[in-house]
């Protein structure tokens, strides 16, 4: 069987990321690999995950190119020499610039920690969506992933699921319980969207 070839954006930890190694080593995800890795900044602890399952990374930091629609011109440039079909953004932080996602058009996913359509778009990412979800007393939050288009966090709903937020939450709980949703629901929603698909 063919299998797609992702490349999966970061920009901290990785924990979404190694979700998704997890997933292709186990056979749970079984139609495709991760090619390429590529990082918002260099010394992120997402990079070396990659290097143990040894997958290839690249960097590409913004202050290194004149604009950012420069920088994902020759990311997209690493992209086609990979041979690359869909981008996963796990926990990449950089809004992406039009010409990479009109040329990766309805393949490039992007995981939310919130309930689209509340807490998402410029300036709700990390604790910050938390924090928001707290201070409004919402009895409910979860993760939601999405195609990525022009807009922040307003592509397509893939999948979506719900964790409760309990009274004695801090932003700090409530992102722990959020995580360990996204861990489940990144891989499910690679999956849905590749079967679905025939290479």
């Amino acid at each position: 069987m063919l299998k797609y070839k992702l490349a999966v954006f970061v920009t901290g930890g990785g924990t979404d990321l190694q979700s998704i190694i997890d997933s292709i080593k186990s056979g749970y995800i079984d139609n495709a690999e991760i090619a390429l890795v590529i990082g918002s900044k260099k010394g992120i602890y997402a990079l070396e995950r990659a290097k143990k399952a040894g997958i290839d990374t690249e960097v590409f930091e913004v202050k290194d190119f004149p604009d950012r629609a420069q920088m994902f011109e020759a990311i997209i440039k690493k992209l086609e020499e990979k041979e690359i079909d869909f981008i996963v953004l796990a926990g990449y932080l950089l809004i992406l610039s039009p010409n990479i996602v009109d040329r990766y058009r309805n393949r490039i996913i992007n995981i939310h920690p919130s309930l689209i359509p509340k807490y998402c778009g410029n300036g709700f990412y990390g604790m910050r969506v938390h924090e928001a979800v707290i201070k409004a007393g919402e009895k409910e939050s979860g993760a939601t992933v999405h195609y990525v288009d022009e807009g922040a966090d307003t592509g397509e709903i893939i999948l979506q699921q719900k964790v409760p937020v309990y009274e004695d939450d801090t932003p700090q709980t409530l992102a722990d319980r959020v995580l360990k949703l996204e861990h489940r629901l990144l891989p499910q929603a690679i999956k849905k969207i590749l079967t679905e698909r025939t290479k």
